[in-house]
């Protein structure tokens, strides 16, 4: 993949190999401490089950407002979604305190220490550890029309390339494992920087460094002010995962019954929109260490997330891990290669959010987004082809914590 990357850079002789280099440095050594490493392993299940216990409590709010016979059914848009309602007002709260500016700047600037890349793209990829592509360039807001290209581009593939936090419930909803979706956030983040200083190496001079980016402060007038804002800023982001997993799901259910009956005038009925992805991806699923036995299936996950999107891509891993089709290796492989937002339908979102912030940029940003999308895809892949080399039979084994048997 890193070859490939090469091949096709924008500027493959102006290439700055720091970034790369020790981006790929990084993203193996979070899956050394996260996958490999006994100790490591146990911190990372021990937060996953904390933010999985901590988002459970929204499930108290959802019961008083929509009846506990509703929430007990687990019917996705009552009983999932309004977790984000619950995150997304702790978070507001947490920036009006000033703690998640905090947060990110130290990280930040951790990146840029070591990987040598400016200071909003570290900033910009520590937020998306936390945050989605919509919320964390809000950090950098004032200098987005200061931005280079290849800074441009590095802010739009760490968006792409990673999750928000805010989704994380729907996904744990559909069968993925918490801890697998928060090592992959973390292995992402130094690997996006990487991947899109390959793709599009830096030709222009950077005009921010860390003296001239003071931490943005909250415009909210209280803690009550930012509670309520960020309760409200979940409605559009719920309705939002609502609108399209609706419309995507009952689309797919369209293409395919249009491909059957194409393919039954020529005697192969079953001709489906996910066959087609699952033939066209095949030889990827096995590039990141899926059996071939299994490779169709994972074939079938990544393209459904690349052509449609990450929610429907991980409602079929849920039905697959109920049919019991995957292995818990290859299961791990398919959720780090489908934790991203590079689907056509972010596209338009990551355009539409920065060319807000910086009208004046709009060629710029456009010129730029589909490399961008295409780097986004590429991290993901590559944090499952190192998830796949790291994970071993220790990993799936019973591992006991305090005193509990956790089983992955």
């Amino acid at each position: 993949m890193l070859a490939m990357g090469f091949i096709f850079s924008k500027y493959p002789r102006q290439i700055n190999w720091r970034p790369v280099i020790w981006g790929l440095i990084l993203q193996f050594a979070f899956g050394l401490i996260t996958i490999r490493w006994s100790i490591g392993r146990a911190i990372f299940k021990c937060l996953s089950d904390k933010v999985a216990t901590f988002l459970n409590y929204a499930e108290d709010g959802a019961t008083f407002v929509f009846s506990k016979e509703i929430i007990d059914n687990k019917v996705f848009a009552f009983a999932v979604l309004p977790v984000i309602f619950f995150f997304s007002f702790f978070i507001q709260i947490l920036y009006y305190w000033g703690a998640m500016q905090w947060i990110i700047l130290k990280l930040g600037w951790v990146l840029q220490t070591i990987m040598g890349t400016t200071v909003c793209e570290s900033i910009n990829s520590a937020a998306n550890t936390f945050l989605g592509m919509s919320e964390a360039p809000l950090l950098i807001k004032p200098y987005i029309s200061k931005l280079t290209s290849s800074e441009m581009h590095a802010i739009m593939c760490s968006g792409f390339a990673t999750v928000s936090g805010t989704v994380l419930a729907a996904y744990i909803s559909f069968g993925a494992q918490p801890s697998l979706l928060i090592t992959a956030s973390v292995m992402s983040a130094p690997a996006a920087l990487c991947f899109s200083k390959l793709f599009y190496p830096e030709i222009e001079n950077s005009q921010t460094t860390f003296q001239n980016i003071p931490l943005q402060k909250s415009e909210d007038n209280s803690i009550l002010d930012a509670a309520t804002k960020g309760a409200l800023a979940g409605i559009p982001l719920v309705l939002g995962i609502i609108a399209n997993i609706v419309a995507f799901i009952s689309f797919i259910s369209f293409l395919n019954a249009s491909l059957s009956w194409f393919g039954g005038l020529v005697g192969f009925s079953d001709l489906t929109f996910e066959y087609l992805l699952s033939k066209i991806f095949m030889p990827l699923s096995w590039i990141m260490g899926v059996p071939w036995d299994q490779c169709e299936d994972v074939a079938t996950l990544i393209g459904l997330k690349t052509a449609v999107n990450e929610f429907v891509a991980y409602q079929k891993l849920g039905e697959f891990k109920r049919n019991g089709k995957l292995t818990p290796r290859v299961e791990g492989i398919a959720t780090f290669a489908i934790c991203g937002f590079s689907n056509p339908g972010s596209i338009g979102i990551m355009m539409g959010t920065l060319s807000s912030m910086a009208p004046e940029k709009r060629e710029q940003i456009a010129a730029v987004v589909v490399r961008a999308f295409i780097s986004g895809s590429a991290v993901c892949f590559m944090t499952a082809s190192i998830a796949g080399i790291l994970m071993n039979e220790e990993f799936f084994s019973e591992q006991h914590i305090n005193g509990t048997t956790i089983n992955y």
